[in-house]
């Protein structure tokens, strides 16, 4: 394995990476659906640079309390197994002590969610989705997009109904402790379909900077809202507030 350091010029160095790979030259090669729009629709120099996801490939997020600012651990994303067919298989571990839990995720080549962790009344909980649900949808800045997907959760045989609300916010350049990278900016709001219990239902909001050279988010922020009944009638509850930040990246010599 070769160990790439995340940095302004990542990008170029997996394209060469490619280059080498493929006879000294990428031209003819079909760029992925998402980076083939974001290339038309952003002119983001280096979204032509994405490289395809390959297991082995490795990120290393810090995560921030939100409310107060603290460090409260890292989180290690690495592709375990990726093929068109099942998708891309991420087992997210806690590298150190961490308000997360282990998991595994499981997206779509595109970015889309098939297995993804959503807030519920502030617990974290697996969801399994079919179809995936669009999580990066972005063909031009300003675009939005609401869709509803049924999803499962494991060991629950009853089916919820989850939509999501998505916007293209546009295109944005930041710094994170692994370099700094041209972003196209994501927000979605999402409701999970847990309503009950004298509980309204979850809405989740979340903002992604997702950069196109890596095909993943640099930054991203989750806080969650819902009402319960009290003895007053119904009060506000909020749930974590987590900002993630990516700190290092290691892909596999392609």
């Amino acid at each position: 394995m070769t160990h790439i350091p995340v940095s302004p010029g990542f990008g170029k160095r997996i394209t060469q990476a490619l280059q080498r790979n493929h006879s000294g030259s990428v031209r003819g090669r079909r760029m992925s659906w998402l980076t083939a729009v974001l290339a038309a629709a952003f002119c983001i120099p280096v979204c032509a640079a994405a490289a395809t996801p390959a297991a082995g490939d490795a990120y290393v997020y810090r995560l921030i309390n939100g409310y107060n600012g603290e460090t409260a651990g890292e989180l290690r994303h690495e592709i375990t197994a990726a093929s068109t067919a099942q998708g891309l298989v991420v087992a997210v571990t806690a590298e150190k002590p961490s308000r997360e839990l282990s998991r595994t995720e499981i997206h779509t080549p595109d970015g889309q969610w098939l297995r993804h962790p959503l807030d519920s009344h502030g617990i974290s909980t697996d969801y399994e989705f079919s179809p995936a649900l669009p999580a990066v949808v972005m063909p031009a800045a300003g675009k939005s997009w609401s869709v509803r997907v049924n999803a499962r959760i494991p060991g629950d045989s009853r089916s919820r109904s989850v939509r999501v609300d998505g916007d293209v916010l546009g295109t944005e350049r930041i710094r994170v402790p692994a370099g700094e990278f041209d972003t196209v900016k994501i927000r979605r709001i999402i409701y999970p379909g847990d309503a009950g219990d004298f509980k309204t239902e979850t809405r989740i909001v979340e903002i992604d900077w997702y950069a196109p050279a890596l095909g993943r988010s640099v930054r991203s922020e989750t806080r969650s809202y819902w009402q319960q009944l009290c003895h007053r009638g119904y009060c506000d509850y909020h749930g974590d507030w987590n900002v993630l930040e990516l700190t290092q990246a290691h892909a596999v010599r392609r």
